[in-house]
Formats: structure tokens, C-alpha cells, sequence
């Protein structure tokens, strides 16, 4: 049974994140041999000031960026 946890910033559609779970799904499939419905996904969705990358959240990425 794979389990799959992803983590996002928050502020994709629920349509955007089930599609992600989707895609998931169908690579763990294809690269498993797994059932589907083995497959599990959990997708944790944080906010932007507690996600950061080279010693910057991404809400201030994006507060810099050219808009």
C-alpha cells in the first residue's frame, strides 16, 4: 500500500488539488504495479509565511516579485 504525503502552500482550488491527488495516484499505478485504491495520498496545505526556501518564505518571494 504506497502512501504518498505531499506538502503545498495553500491557495490552489479543490479541483487543482484533486487533480493533483489524481496525478499522484496514476504514477504510483504506473510506477508500483499498484491498485489504485491501495494508493494513498495525504496533500497538507500550509500558508505562505511558514513555507520558505533559501532563507525566505514564499510570501516574501512573491511580495518581490514583479506583479
Amino acid at each position: 500500500m504506497p502512501i504518498i504525503q505531499a506538502t503545498i502552500v495553500e491557495g490552489r482550488s479543490p479541483e487543482a488539488v484533486r487533480e493533483f491527488i489524481l496525478q499522484l495516484t496514476n504514477s504510483a499505478v504506473d510506477a508500483l504495479s499498484a491498485p489504485a485504491d491501495t494508493v494513498k495520498v495525504i496533500v497538507t496545505e500550509v500558508p505562505a509565511t511558514h513555507y520558505g526556501s533559501g532563507n525566505h518564505t514564499v510570501a516574501e518571494k512573491n511580495a518581490t516579485r514583479p506583479s
